[in-house]
Order: C-alpha cells, then sequence, then structure tokens
C-alpha cells in the first residue's frame, strides 16, 4: 500500500498553482463587478484542483504505459514508473478524482446551467484523453494549446461565470496571463524530457520543432503574460493596479536567462519550481491590482 506521502507527491502539488492562479482571478473580477458568490468560488476552486489532480495522476499511469516514463527520466520521480503505486491504483485513483471533480460541479451546474456542464465535461475529457487513449492529445503536441485555455480564458470566465451568471469578455482575456505562464511551465517541462519524450512517440512541440524552439517559446509565454495587464488597461477594461503582475511576470527574466542557457540532461528542477511561484505572484497581482 503506498504511503499517503506517496500519493501527495503524485498529485505533483507544485503544479495546482496552474489550477489555483485562474480562480483566484475569476474571484477578483467578480467581485470588483459586485457579483462575488462564495459558494460557487469554493465549488470552483474544488473542482479545478480535483481535475489537476486527476490529470496528474493519469499522466502518471498512462505516461508509465505508454513508455514516456522511464528510469533515464530527468524529472522528478513517477509513482507508477518508480514502484510505489501499482499501475491499477493509480487508474483507479484518477478516476476517483475525476468523479470527486462532478461533485462541486454539479451544483455549479445546478446554479449556473448547461455552460458549466459543458466546461466541466471538456475539463475531464481534455485531462484523462491528455496521456490515454490510442492517440492522445499530449502525445500529438496540443499540449501547449490545451494548457493555454484551459487554465488561461476558460478557468478564469468559467470561474466568473459561476459567480456572475454572464460572460464577461474582460475575464476571458486576462485570463490570458496565467495560461500562458501555464504553459511556460508546460515548455520547461517539455524541454528537459526531449529526448526521452522524442524515444516514447510523444510529439511535444518541443520534440517537433527542437530545443531553440522550445526556449524561445518558453521568452514568448513570459512577455506575452507580461503584456496582457497592459492590454487590458489601454482598453479601459481593468484598472491600472493590474499593472502589478506585468512586474511579476518580469521577476522571470533570471528563469527565461537560466532556461535558455540549459543544456541537454539538465534537469531544470528549480525552473519548474521558480515558474510554479511566479504563477501564484503573477496571479496575486492581477487578483489584488483588480480589486485596489
Amino acid at each position: 500500500m503506498a504511503t499517503v506521502s506517496v500519493w501527495i507527491e503524485a498529485a505533483r502539488p507544485k503544479t495546482l498553482a496552474a489550477a489555483l492562479a485562474p480562480v483566484a482571478l475569476g474571484v477578483a473580477i467578480a467581485a470588483r463587478d459586485g457579483r462575488a458568490h462564495a459558494g460557487a468560488a469554493l465549488a470552483a476552486l474544488l473542482g479545478a484542483v480535483a481535475i489537476q489532480v486527476g490529470t496528474n495522476y493519469a499522466n502518471d499511469y498512462f505516461d508509465h504505459r505508454q513508455g514516456a516514463d522511464d528510469a533515464a527520466r530527468l524529472g522528478p520521480r513517477r509513482a507508477v514508473q518508480a514502484g510505489l503505486v501499482r499501475p491499477e491504483a493509480m487508474r483507479r485513483a484518477a478516476l476517483w478524482a475525476f468523479g470527486l471533480a462532478l461533485v462541486p460541479g454539479a451544483w455549479l451546474v445546478a446554479r449556473a446551467g448547461w455552460p458549466l456542464a459543458l466546461l466541466g465535461l471538456l475539463g475531464v475529457a481534455c485531462g484523462l484523453l491528455y496521456t490515454a487513449g490510442p492517440r492522445p492529445l499530449g502525445y500529438l503536441g496540443l499540449g501547449d494549446l490545451l494548457v493555454l485555455l484551459f487554465f488561461g480564458p476558460v478557468a478564469v470566465a468559467g470561474t466568473h461565470y459561476a459567480q456572475a451568471l454572464e460572460f464577461s469578455r474582460a475575464a476571458a482575456v486576462a485570463g490570458l496571463g496565467p495560461g500562458l505562464l501555464s504553459t511556460a511551465l508546460l515548455t520547461v517541462n517539455n524541454l528537459r524530457d526531449r529526448v526521452g519524450d522524442a524515444a516514447a512517440g510523444k510529439r511535444t512541440l518541443a520534440v517537433r520543432f527542437g530545443a531553440r524552439f522550445a526556449k524561445g517559446e518558453f521568452v514568448a509565454c513570459l512577455l506575452g503574460a507580461a503584456l496582457v495587464p497592459g492590454a487590458l488597461v489601454a482598453a479601459g477594461a481593468a484598472p491600472p493596479g493590474v499593472l502589478a503582475a506585468t512586474a511579476a511576470a518580469l521577476l522571470g527574466a533570471p528563469v527565461a536567462w537560466r532556461v535558455a542557457r540549459s543544456a541537454p540532461g539538465d534537469r531544470l528542477l528549480g525552473e519548474l519550481a521558480a515558474c510554479g511561484g511566479l504563477l501564484l505572484l503573477y496571479a496575486a497581482g492581477f487578483a489584488a491590482g483588480w480589486l485596489a
């Protein structure tokens, strides 16, 4: 039997910033509009975290099954590959996590209707199909686009909609910021795993276009996230305080420098951790600035 600490490690707590950040931003935008709803905000948070954990468990299981995780991997250990959790137990855990996401999801659907049902089902489906199925989405090079959308505009606008019961274009645009930073985190991961992914047939963008492309993508994601708050302020769609998020994104310059100078075989663990912290700082600055 795997210990609790093993299951927590397999849930990849450092990646949960990608689930927390857009929810925080969606709550802040709804609060400034005078449409905040504590129950909906909590349900959105619980659902997002459950889907993220389910996705991580599914990745642990299916990447091992596909051969993408082996003893030569450079990243943090994976529970199934390391023999800490039996494959069938990890598969069940993924299904349980996705199932738990349906509990707050059902409450949100009762409150906000079919748009939330559609978003929730799409989130669960993408979480499973990212590494599952005969043609996993992540293995086709679609991971970057999915992360950008579902950890960005979909999550922020969806959280806002769950509270305000109306669509906000500003929330969708604001979601590009955390979406881009989550994509940057994925890019570092794919850059590190490029050789092993290629051998396993996992055709990420880093595999398809090479290390130089991945490093450029990382820098572009940081710059894009830095520009989003300014674009909203210039359009009169957000208060000037959100420029605090631009400053937070620019703090990622040293990380971008280290990523750009990385060589094959570098584990990039510090850079991954820094990306998670940067994402939380960015979301905090964006949310606080929106409420100021």
